[in-house]
């Protein structure tokens, strides 16, 4: 690429700036080569021409594409120079808040001056494992990589964090080891990583200040290995120490104060325990107040001092220690304010006796106060002949008195560094170590001294061995790539080291100059200026002879001599050193006491170990010669560092200040380039732009620019053939790229010229795609206006013609009403004069009406007076004439009678009649006679009582007959007027009768109705009362009912709150229970050879006296059966069709044993409803013809039936006994004559109790057949009774019950015979009809079936349903299988029972023969007979397990240890907790509680060994819980408890336990059951976590929707594994399904699996969101639709498991609105509050950490700008957020384990062979 296509048109450029050093602006004219000046608009739209110097023809730097600004990496920046890495760290700061940054393999990190929550355990942990490139850049990443590098390379790492004072060097690496110590923690309990966190805190009050320019600066350098083990665990550590600043103890700059621990002492003196140590505030000591201002904002002395002391106990320093050196820290305090007096001679000094801070100091210190006073004004000189004592002046005798504090102060903290090594050091062997060095960085100030020159001196050495690591690497990745190169040149400053420490150098001419007795710093500095003042680094200053100047790396520094050889000497009186030798405290003469020589001379190798020591010594007093200055100890402690650094692998975290004054989030750009170019980063650029640093793989490189390929150069096949083509069409020079094995490189700039190809040939499109939408939206507006034309036209057209239709409407409408106006006018007058006329013809009319009325009325009236007389008259004749015919009718039935009467006599003398009525009656002749005898006298009787009552009769009529014609002689002329007139006087008073009895009425009623009216105004006025009432009562009920509204609110958020305390009281207790475990599980780490048998837990006895005997019937009913199947049925229900599904076997025969169930359930139900219809019409007959005599008669068949019933089941339990006693006999006696015996005894016991079994059966049946005949012949009985005799009444009732009874023995005979055979008939019938009836539901439920599923079948695809019919066949065939399997077995059953049975009978004969060989034939027959007999007790199963205690370990090995889930896999789910529950109950039925006891204890502890051995594997740890919570639901089913007997059926209930409460056994297995379920969750986790990242957030599951962006160096990182696996979704829902699959095969509970998915949907959401938050590449548009659709596919795996109702998709939402908030738009205010009100589940830091990661994946799309962040910060203030970031992935919800019941019967179980338990009875 030439120029002139670099700097065209609004190509944007870097210019330099004095103020901001870097400006952008943008060409805005074409540049061509050789133009003098480069016009450029500025960001504030100003216009500048920048000039091109014509020599060097130096271009402004190019500015990199918007889309990679921001990048994590700064190699992944096109144009690597300093303008484009200053820009990209401020954006990065300033607007994303990210204060780190990857450059290469550098980590930098800016000191953002304010508590930030990206340190918590969450973040640890979702580092932990995670390659370096693959989160977003974090000191966590750092100390990842090396702890990766560590366990993988087996090498030594190091970590070196330098920068200036203020930068965070100490916070870095303070989080770099408790990075280690939480991901490596020791596998003890020795707490080691607690102890090297601890030595933090004492280090830092030890050894660091506030300065100007950082509050908690170190004043040393420390380097700090943590050791681990082979395991990487760590073991320990080692700290040494370098370049203490021990002059800040005596002196401290202007708002600077001393070392952190003198003010906490100060700030806790009044503490009881530092009495003794006369300490006040720090206001008061002369040590502290030299900087003016001795508080930190927001720091607490005090708080900090008990953190200290507590960080001390934790690393074992005992009480006392710390009081002695707390006293030595008091000591130096008041060793400060000792005042010295000069002498009026000037040369001499003394110290006042009375001195306080004197005596105190040797107090504190224990030493002679004389002696002290002494010497700190006198110094002693040896000479070769004598020794003299020399006065000291005033100013001399501060020197040796602050020369003494600084020297103890320095041993202290030797002596401190020592033991925390102490402490932290172990005995164990160790493997490896990390390196945390945390050293100054380079510094330069106005006044640069001795100090200055040792930092920077090893900074130049640091940045020495960082050049020579990065260009290895930088070589190192070309030749893996195979690529040609040449030799980089970069910046190499061993000159400059050489000046320092080579011979003669800087550091040997000042050790020369301090052995010199009169040598001065002047005389030292004009040695250097003769020696060094031709060399390239070193320079003289033109105004000074007492400073030089040395060119670092970095800058160049300007030195002060004053104080060289002071500092250098660190010169301490051998007299001070005495006194101190000889104090009375242990600690103190420890201090000062000489040791050897703590620098070894040996170098560290790889494997070596470095030994823990201070790097600063103190020189011999006894050997002044030899004594080591300040200097060459410091050359030879760095070059030990160097030695240590060289052979381990390095990592450096460079840290950035951003500022002087200590403001959050605010960027210096001058202080910023300053130390990027100090710190070596931008030596890593210039490195990295030298040679290739733009980095493409070939899939990502074709899928970023295959816009720019033509359709007919790309080849599919050959991706990097494409690349390779296209790149040599598009860059012309072949130097600017090259191709790999697996990369292309590309030089600094390229990838920006291929973007701007790419944003170039896109605009293009853009351009294309806007005409054509431009042109398409302006064709759809001329229509809508020329439609709209139209549309008005229509509609002004209309109007005017709607106007002229109103116009004649309102005309026409005129003329109407002026038409109706006149017609009414007219109208109204005609009406007038019409309804006067009608108003006199109506008055006329109703006069003539009323006239008329009158007249009707008096005939009316003469009309009824006529009527009631001819009435009577009527009335009167009509008794005349029916009293004569009364007499008549009476004399002609006289008559008649007389006439019968002769004729029955004549007949009943007759013998005929006789004849007749004897027919069949012989025997009862004489009965009849006797009765006709009776009848004939009672005849006659009647007849002379009739003959008498008929002649008074006819007197009496004579008599009446005389009276009515003497009557009629009188009555009969009489005039018939006064008659009516009597009876018109009758009326009349009648009338008036009824007229005051309705005056009375009325009155009445009058007195009613005014009562009424009164009653009525009460009612009303109570009514009104009790309406008040109503509404009183209304409103007091809405009062209450908002009271009790308020109560229930309260009471549920009570309950709320209760149950939520629940819950946390129940995780809490899980968490317990889990660490409990743990620490289980490290004893028995400890103590593998320990028996887990000394589980020793009691049980109590129930106080009930309850028999432990079964229930008395031995015989189960066809209903206990089919109960059985259905239960079974359920259980299979619940655990799912996917389980029914898989365990084919057992669903078929279950499926087949259902339909045979349910065909006999049929029939037996039919049969059933017929017996109640029959029982129930012979009930309605019974009540409607039953008399006295059939009640009773049928009460006492009744009775009689039950009585045979009890007895007959009396005698089945009487033959039961029989034969248990024939088995008991058979096995017990060995005599074969006792066993013949025994057996005719039995044999006729048993035929006597069989015939008398049948004759009541025979009995039971006559019985039931005579009531059935009986009720049916009743009916006949009743037309007998009218059809014989109907004219006799008084012998009706004995003759036809004699013939009904002899009709009845007539006919009995032929109707049982008809009976029998009617019913035998009927019976067969039904019989048919039924069998025919139920083949038709079979088949028609066959049919219905096959509908169902050829309709389902219709609606699947295709393929579904080809595989459909594929497992229909399958089902079919297995069906068949299983049917010809189970006839197999069958028969195999049975000719095992006949060998067994042969065995047995063969071993009986032989012993027969030689008792008795004649009978021999005849006893093995009945021998045989009754072996049979008893081979067939297995009815009498129920539901125990017997064994022996021997058998106990055999048990509990094929049960549990030997387990294997396939074994059981085809049986009941379950089968293993059945079974052992079936042994307890059998132990508890035998009432031995050491066997109970011992089952359980060992059942227990083999399931713990089991899952310990199996700790990953997750199929046997489901099959566990599913076992261990059935076995405790089995023992709650079976407690007796009937809180769990609910819905037990009654043959559980008879199965419950009788004799002791497991209830302690219970809380012991449901405290197991919760450690499976948690050790089944972490083998869950621990399989899918590895999938989560890749499936969820980098696979594409939409292909071709994400983009791919530059990369950086990161992604190159040693810690990538080539060919790792990446898993998409579809593996991870593989997954989820093998977990469903294998919880539901094993029958674990629906809820638990519930709790389980939805414990691993949180833990995928959680760890999703976590990378989410901590990786800004997948922070795009892209990213949420992917996440989106993922989510989506999740959800419907939930809904096609029937899962939706666990809560797993409730865990999802944070994840959800994630996914959600990358989708939104992000520009108004709007979308801010919609954003608000959007993510509800995310916290404000959550929200706001996403939209500053959120990342465009091209130049079209706008990032989120920082107004609209601090926009979302504004509307979420409100919010209660927690502070943390992450979610905890590692969040358990507490499990509940519900109870469920068994539906199965225990006496169904069956026990498969290939379990190995023949030894287990059945009972």
């Amino acid at each position: 690429m030439s120029v002139n296509e670099l700097y065209t048109k609004y190509t944007r450029v870097w210019i330099p700036d004095p103020e901001e050093v870097w400006k952008a602006a943008e060409i805005i004219k074409d540049y061509k080569e050789g133009d003098p000046i480069l016009h450029l608009k500025l960001e504030d739209e100003s216009t500048i021409e920048y000039a091109i110097n014509p020599k060097t023809n130096q271009l402004p730097f190019l500015r990199n594409p918007d889309i990679l600004v921001g990048e994590n990496d700064l190699t992944a920046l096109s144009y690597l120079h300093e303008p484009a890495v200053l820009h990209n760290l401020k954006v990065r700061f300033l607007e994303s808040n990210h204060i780190y940054t990857y450059c290469g393999i550098v980590l930098v990190a800016i000191n953002p001056y304010e508590q930030m929550s990206i340190y918590g355990e969450d973040v640890i942990y979702a580092y932990s494992g995670q390659n370096m490139g693959d989160m977003d850049p974090h000191i966590f990443a750092v100390a990842e990589e090396a702890y990766k590098q560590m366990a993988r390379d087996e090498k030594n790492q190091s970590i070196i964090v330098s920068g200036e004072s203020g930068a965070g060097k100490t916070v870095s690496a303070k989080y770099a080891m408790r990075y280690f110590a939480t991901v490596g923690g020791s596998a003890s309990e020795t707490n080691v990583e607690e102890k090297v966190l601890a030595s933090s805190p004492i280090m830092e009050a030890i050894g660091n200040a506030k300065t100007t320019r950082n509050d908690n600066s170190s004043r040393f350098g420390k380097y700090i290995e943590i050791g681990f083990d082979r395991h990487f665990h760590i073991i320990g550590a080692n700290m040494r120490t370098y370049l203490l600043e021990k002059s800040r103890v005596v002196f401290q700059a202007e708002e600077e104060r001393n070392y952190h621990i003198f003010y906490q002492l100060c700030a806790s003196a009044k503490l009881p325990e530092f009495k003794d140590l006369a300490l006040n505030s720090a206001e008061d000591f002369f040590y502290t107040t030299q900087g003016g201002n001795i508080y930190i904002d927001g720091v607490d002395d005090a708080e900090d001092f008990e953190k200290t002391r507590h960080a001390f106990t934790l690393l074992g320093v005992k009480e006392a220690h710390q009081i002695s050196i707390f006293k030595i820290i008091a000591s130096i305090l008041h060793l400060g304010n000792v005042e010295v007096r000069a002498e009026r001679d000037g040369d001499s000094c003394s110290i006042s006796k009375e001195d306080d801070h004197l005596n105190h100091f040797c107090e504190l210190l224990g030493v002679e106060h004389d002696q002290m006073e002494h010497w700190l004004c006198h110094r002693k000189l040896v000479t070769t002949a004598e020794t003299y004592v020399k006065t000291m002046s005033m100013q001399q005798a501060v020197n040796a008195r602050n020369a003494l504090a600084k020297h103890i102060y320095a041993q202290l903290f030797k002596w401190i560094v020592e033991h925390i090594n102490k402490a932290l050091h172990t005995t164990s062997k160790q493997h490896s170590f990390i390196g945390v060095l945390d050293i100054y960085g380079f510094e330069t100030f106005e006044f640069n001294s001795f100090e200055q020159f040792c930092i920077n001196y090893a900074n130049e050495k640091l940045q020495q061995q960082f050049n020579s690591h990065v260009f290895k690497l930088e070589q190192e990745e070309y030749m893996k790539e195979q690529i040609p190169w040449t030799l980089i040149d970069f910046c190499d400053n061993q000159p400059c080291i050489d000046l320092i420490e080579a011979k003669l150098g800087v550091l040997d001419l000042l050790d020369e100059e301090c052995k010199v007795p009169k040598g001065t710093d002047q005389n030292w500095a004009q040695k250097l200026y003769d020696r060094h003042s031709n060399s390239l680094h070193f320079q003289k200053p033109r105004m000074s002879n007492t400073s030089f100047i040395i060119i670092h790396f970095a800058d160049k520094v300007e030195y002060q001599c004053d104080g060289f050889l002071e500092k250098n000497r660190d010169t301490v009186y051998e007299e001070h050193i005495s006194i101190l030798k000889a104090s009375k405290f242990q600690l103190v003469a420890d201090l000062f006491h000489d040791g050897k020589d703590p620098v070894p001379a040996t170098s560290t190798t790889k494997t070596s170990k470095i030994n823990v020591r201070s790097a600063k010594q103190i020189p011999k007093a006894t050997n002044k010669d030899h004594r080591k200055t300040v200097g060459h100890q410091f050359r030879n402690s760095l070059s030990l560092l160097m030695e240590t650094l060289n052979a381990t692998t390095p990592h450096y975290v460079r840290c950035i200040k951003p500022n002087d004054e200590k403001l959050s989030f605010s960027f210096d750009p001058s202080r910023a380039v300053q130390q990027l170019r100090a710190c070596g980063v931008l030596e890593t650029i210039r490195i990295s732009a030298a040679g290739y640093p733009s980095r493409w793989t070939y899939p990502d490189f074709f899928n970023r620019y295959r816009v720019l390929m033509k359709k007919k150069e790309i080849v599919l096949s050959d991706k990097k053939l494409t690349c390779k083509n296209l790149l040599e069409n598009l860059v012309k020079d072949p130097d600017k790229f090259q191709f790999g094995r697996t990369k292309i490189f590309f030089r600094a700039g390229q990838v920006a010229y291929l973007e701007k190809l790419r944003a170039d040939k896109f605009r293009f499109a853009c351009i294309m795609i806007q005409k054509s939408v431009r042109g398409w939206l302006q064709k759809v507006k001329y229509r809508k206006i020329k439609k709209a034309a139209m549309t008005m036209q229509r509609y002004g057209r209309g109007y005017l013609a709607r106007r002229l239709a109103d116009q004649l409407r309102k005309t026409r409408a005129a003329i109407v009403f002026q038409k109706q106006y006149r017609m009414l006018r007219v109208r109204r007058a005609y009406l007038k004069i019409r309804n006067a006329t009608i108003t006199i013809q109506a008055y006329a009319r109703g006069m003539f009406v009323r006239q008329l009325y009158h007249e009707f009325l008096l005939h009316h009236k003469a009309m009824v007076i006529q009527k009631y007389a001819r009435g009577w008259m009527e009335r009167k004749k009509f008794k005349r004439a029916r009293n004569a015919a009364v007499v008549i009718q009476c004399s002609y039935r006289r008559l008649q009678a007389r006439r019968e009467l002769k004729q029955r006599k004549i007949e009943a003398r007759s013998a005929e009649h006789f004849k007749k009525l004897n027919v069949g009656m012989e025997n009862k002749i004489v009965q009849l006679q006797r009765k006709v005898d009776e009848q004939s006298k009672e005849y006659k009787s009647l007849n002379e009582q009739l003959s008498v009552a008929n002649t008074a009769y006819s007197v009496e009529v004579e008599k009446m007959r005389k009276e009515l014609e003497q009557y009629r002689g009188k009555k009969g002329e009489g005039n018939q007027i006064s008659s009516l007139q009597e009876e018109v006087q009758r009326l009349q008073t009648k009338l008036n009768k009824a007229q005051a009895e309705k005056k009375q009425l009325e009155d009445i009623y009058y007195t009613e109705k005014e009562d009424l009216l009164k009653r009525l105004a009460d009612l009303e006025e109570e009514n009104a009362l009790l309406k008040h009432d109503k509404e009183e009562m209304n409103q007091r009920i809405l009062s209450q009912s908002k009271d009790s509204e308020d109560q229930v609110t309260s009471k549920t958020l009570k309950e709320s709150q209760q149950k939520a305390e629940l819950d946390d009281e129940r995780a809490r207790y899980q968490n317990l229970l889990k660490e409990y475990s743990r620490l289980e599980q490290r004893y028995d780490n400890l103590q593998e050879e320990t028996s887990l048998s000394r589980f020793h837990l009691g049980h109590r006895r129930n106080p009930s006296n309850q028999s432990s005997l079964g229930s008395d019937s031995n015989y189960p009913s066809i209903t206990s059966e089919i109960g059985d199947t259905e239960d079974t049925l359920q259980q299979v229900e619940d655990m799912g069709m996917e389980k029914a599904a898989m365990d084919i076997t057992v669903f078929l025969k279950l499926q087949k044993r259902v339909r045979d169930l349910e065909q006999e359930r049929r029939r037996q139900q039919i049969d059933l409803e017929k017996m109640e219809e029959l029982a129930k019409r012979k009930g309605n007959e019974d009540k409607n013809t039953a008399d006295p005599d059939h009640d009773t008669d049928s009460a006492y068949n009744s009775l009689k039936r039950q009585e045979l019933e009890s007895e007959n089941k009396k005698l089945k339990n009487d033959l039961n006994e029989l034969r248990k006693a024939i088995v008991d006999r058979a096995t017990q006696n060995n005599s074969s004559n006792e066993l013949q015996d025994s057996y005719n005894v039995l044999l006729n016991q048993l035929k006597s109790a069989n015939e008398e079994l049948d004759v009541r059966k025979e009995e039971v049946l006559n019985l039931r057949t005579q009531i059935v005949s009986c009720s049916q012949q009743k009916e006949p009985i009743t037309p007998i009774e009218t059809k014989k005799m109907p004219d006799w009444s008084n012998s009706n009732k004995h003759m036809n019950r004699d013939d009904a009874i002899e009709a009845y023995q007539g006919i009995c005979e032929t109707n049982k015979l008809l009976e029998a055979q009617l019913q035998s008939q009927s019976r067969q019938y039904e019989d048919e009809m039924e069998a025919l009836r139920t083949q038709i539901e079979v088949f028609r439920d066959e049919i219905e079936r096959k509908q169902e599923l050829l309709s389902q079948t219709l609606q699947l695809s295709p393929e579904a349903q080809v595989e459909y019919s594929v497992q229909q066949e399958i089902t079919r065939l297995t069906n068949e299988n299983l049917d010809l399997k189970e006839m197999v077995e069958k028969l195999q059953k049975n000719e095992k029972k006949l060998k067994r049975q042969l065995k047995i009978y063969m071993k009986k004969v032989h012993e027969l023969e030689a008792a008795e060989p004649a009978v021999q034939p005849e006893r093995r027959r009945h021998e045989l007979t009754r072996q049979a007999t008893v081979q067939r007790k297995e009815k009498d199963f129920e539901g125990m397990l017997e064994y022996y205690k021997e058998d106990e370990n055999l048990l509990v090995k094929n049960l549990v240890t030997d387990m294997k889930p396939q074994v059981v896999s085809a049986t009941v789910p379950c089968l293993p907790a059945y079974i052992l529950f079936m042994c307890i109950r059998h132990a508890d039925y035998m009432n031995d509680d050491q066997k109970v006891h011992s089952l359980l204890t060992s059942t227990i502890n083999a399931i713990k060994k089991v899952l310990k051995k199996h700790n990953d594997d997750i199929e046997m740890t489901s099959f566990w819980l599913a076992n261990t919570s059935r076995l405790l639901h089995c023992l709650k089913q079976y407690s007796g408890d009937e809180a769990f007997m609910t819905q037990n059926t009654a043959k559980q209930n008879e199965h419950c336990l009788k004799n002791f409460d497991l209830a302690e056994y219970r809380q012991v297995l449901s405290d197991l059951s919760i450690q499976i379920y948690q050790q089944l969750i972490k083998v869950a986790e621990g399989i899918l976590q590895p999938m989560i990242v890749s499936a969820m957030l980098e696979n594409e599951s939409i292909p071709s929707l994400s983009g791919v962006k530059p990369m950086g160096y990161r992604k190159r990182s040693s810690s990538m594994v080539d060919g790792e696996n990446s898993y998409s979704l579809e593996a991870v829902i593989r997954q989820l399904n093998a977990f469903h699959a294998t919880m539901c095969d094993h029958g674990l509970d629906p809820e638990i699996i519930q709790q389980v998915f939805k414990q691993l949907f949180y833990m995928i959401s959680a760890v999703t969101l976590n990378n989410l938050l901590l990786r800004k590449d997948v922070c795009s548009w892209s990213t949420g639709m992917q996440l989106r659709y993922n989510i989506s596919q999740l959800e419907e795996w939930l809904r096609g498991k029937n899962l939706q109702q666990s809560g797993a998709v409730g865990t999802m939402e944070p994840l959800i609105q994630a996914a959600q908030l990358l989708q939104v738009k992000k520009k108004t205010t709007e979308d801010a509050r919609a954003i608000c009100s959007l993510c509800t589940s995310l916290s404000t830091q959550q929200i706001v950490k996403i939209l500053n990661l959120y990342t465009p994946l091209n130049e079209f799309e706008e990032r989120v700008t920082v107004s609209f962040i601090r926009n979302i910060q504004g509307q979420l203030q409100g919010r209660n957020d927690p502070q943390q970031l992450l979610l905890d992935f590692k969040h358990t919800f507490p499990v509940l384990f519900p109870y469920t019941p068994s539906a199965l019967s225990l006496e169904t179980l069956h026990i498969p062979a290939s379990l190995n338990l023949d030894f287990l009875t059945r009972v």
